[in-house]
């Protein structure tokens, strides 16, 4: 089977597929992309299924070289990808010949960029997902971030040639744009007062150096809820924001914990979670209260960019 070559592995990049969905009793999360949409772009755009494994690299791109002829695309945020030194466009399929490089450098927008490629790599299936989830060191390739001189299958090139493809420009535009989180109440939002939401909501926040997969703690206005302490340990999902002891929020991400006893007092729409996954230390962003019904209509919309209808020939 053909082989892709890890000659730098960049920093932080993995295997991830939608997720693995599930075992949360068990202490597992999702895991899975942190830009889910850039992810099922990419798989799009190369007639892939949109669960398909890629490389998600973080921050810095790696540099691999490909044994077998395939075709690929390249999601996310901008990262300089170039092939044999050539730079090559994002949101576009490429054709890539047996023996040429691609290179990625750091990161020039976001925090993620996706490597898609034709039939995806041949990775173990781990409890119903290729994901790597780095905590419990499972999924994946052997469980975690890639190596110098690791080698990953891919499918090459029993494949029919496609015609070139690329995303429309606009809705590049509207998926990337992180300028405002969307959110909704929380199981403990009534523990915060009038003040204290408005204050969350009206003020800018900033990542911290403090950020992972597992949550990004913010830094800006602290918020202490009404009774000044925390509540029972209970269940807690992806795009919760928790506020801890020093009253800083902290939103749970895709290898987040299971389980927590601090207040909740927003969390974020399914809708705006890839934005998230796009967010770098020192980023600063905002956030808004919608209505469930509202968050329904933008998940709606969403999903309408993600189809084949939002691709058009290169």
């Amino acid at each position: 089977m053909p082989l892709m070559k890890v000659i730098k592995p960049g920093f932080q990049s993995t295997i991830q597929d939608l997720g693995r969905f599930g075992f949360s009793n068990l202490g597992i999360s999702i895991s899975g992309a942190a830009d889910a949409v850039s992810l099922r772009i990419g798989n799009l755009l190369i007639g892939n299924d949109q669960n398909s494994p890629a490389l998600e690299m973080t921050l810095v791109g790696g540099e691999f070289i490909f044994d077998s002829d395939t075709i690929i695309a390249i999601t996310g945020s901008n990262f300089q990808p170039t092939i044999d030194g050539k730079e090559i466009p994002l949101w576009k399929s490429i054709f890539v010949r047996s023996g040429q490089s691609i290179s990625f450098g750091a990161t020039q927008s976001g925090a993620r960029c996706y490597l898609c490629i034709k039939g995806g790599f041949e990775v173990d299936k781990i409890l119903g997902s290729f994901s790597t989830h780095l905590l419990t060191g499972i999924g994946g390739y052997k469980g975690r971030a890639l190596l110098k001189n690791d080698e990953l299958n891919y499918a090459g090139s029993n494949f029919k040639y496609l015609q070139p493809l690329k995303v429309k420009k606009e809705i590049v535009i509207e998926l990337m744009n992180r300028e405002k989180i969307f959110v909704t109440n929380a199981p403990q939002t009534d523990l915060f007062s009038t003040e204290t939401i408005n204050l969350f909501s009206s003020s800018v926040y900033s990542v911290s150096e403090e950020t992972n997969r597992m949550g990004l703690r913010l830094n800006g206005p602290k918020l202490v809820n009404i009774n000044n302490q925390d509540i029972v340990t209970e269940g807690v999902s992806l795009g919760a924001i928790q506020v801890s002891h020093d009253g800083n929020p902290i939103i749970l991400f895709v290898e987040h914990q299971t389980t927590g006893g601090y207040p909740k007092i927003a969390n974020i729409i399914s809708a705006h979670l890839h934005k998230v996954g796009q967010l770098r230390p020192r980023d600063e962003i905002q956030f808004s209260f919608v209505s469930i019904e509202k968050a329904y209509e933008m998940r709606m919309h969403l999903e309408s960019l993600i189809s084949p209808m939002s691709l058009t020939l290169a």
